[in-house]
């Protein structure tokens, strides 16, 4: 890894220190226009998603006396009116994480494509390198939300066993009820994960992999670890650091870094934490260390849990040791 690290900084000394991966400003050149247009829609749409996630309160009262009366028909219906504007809400979330691996497919369709290194793709491409950058910071915040907050997997259990009921008793339900069989079997799915985004998009990736069997399976790995690496390497210079407008950027550039490693431990065969990856992993885990530990917490979780490799035995127990909670 040392040695990407650096040609990475070589890369960056060549460009006169402005190999500085712009996630504030960088803007589309005119030929990008039309794809980061479309692009650009659906991340508009991500914080609307975002936003309701946040505010999604679930409804564990009602259906606590619903359990407690299961006689009363004012209380039962009181629950289920509850609970239908709910699965709608998780309906979108789902619907909209289909879009995102949409989105995320066409970009790596043109940052992955070959005649360039990983390196000049990204830096030439730093408008759609930023979009890329910002749905992985989007999954990883929508998962971290969705882990903390147990009602949506309790609301959609019920929601499910009233379903159920109604059809046993042949009781038809009311035209809020928008979800049929078929898609709440795979919206069960995808709430079942712990990370339902971080799976989405790590099936995504590697399907498109396997879907485009002659780019070489290293034009998506090369691009996710130079990512990685210009994450670390801008949050660990100052020179670089001290460009970031707001102190959000460090948050965001930490998420994206933890995202791209999922997703190249995700594609990448041998996995991201083999000593022959392009990845600094102790690098990496030593950046998300330096910072408070309220704001990482989540991130080194996403490592240690939704990682594929990290307990293979190949992995060094300097990491592990790393990674242990504390």
């Amino acid at each position: 890894m040392g040695n990407l690290i650096k040609v990475l900084t070589r890369d960056i000394d060549n460009n006169g220190g402005n190999f500085f991966l712009d996630f504030e400003n960088a803007q589309p050149s005119l030929s990008e226009t039309a794809l980061w247009e479309e692009v650009n829609g659906v991340l508009l749409e991500g914080r609307v998603v975002l936003q309701q996630l946040q505010e999604y309160r679930g409804a564990g009262d009602e259906i606590r006396q619903a359990i407690q009366s299961p006689s009363v028909q004012g209380v039962q219906e009181k629950a289920w009116s509850a609970v239908v504007p709910l699965v709608g809400k998780l309906k979108t979330f789902y619907v909209f994480s289909q879009k995102l691996e949409g989105s995320l497919r066409l970009l790596l369709g043109v940052l992955t494509s070959s005649g360039s290194s990983p390196t000049q793709q990204l830096e030439q491409k730093q408008a759609l390198a930023r979009q890329f950058a910002h749905i992985l910071h989007f999954t990883l915040r929508f998962d971290e939300l969705k882990m903390t907050n147990p009602a949506i997997q309790n609301d959609f259990s019920y929601y499910r066993r009233t379903i159920s009921r109604m059809r046993i008793n042949n009781l038809a339900a009311d035209a809020g009820n928008e979800v049929n069989n078929e898609l709440a079997n795979r919206m069960s799915l995808f709430y079942a994960s712990a990370t339902p985004m971080l799976k989405t998009l790590s099936d995504a990736t590697s399907k498109f992999v396997s879907d485009n069997p002659d780019l070489p399976i290293e034009n998506t790995t090369d691009c996710l670890s130079t990512m990685a690496s210009v994450c670390k390497v801008m949050l660990e210079t100052p020179e670089y650091r001290t460009r970031f407008a707001s102190e959000e950027t460090v948050l965001f550039c930490l998420r994206v870094m933890v995202g791209v490693i999922i997703l190249y431990d995700h594609v990448h065969p041998a996995g991201a934490f083999i000593k022959t990856a392009n990845i600094d992993m102790k690098g990496c885990i030593r950046v998300l260390k330096d910072q408070p530990p309220s704001s990482v917490e989540g991130l080194l979780n996403a490592l240690r849990y939704t990682t594929k490799h990290l307990n293979d035995e190949a992995t060094s127990k300097q990491i592990k040791t790393m990674l242990q909670p504390n």
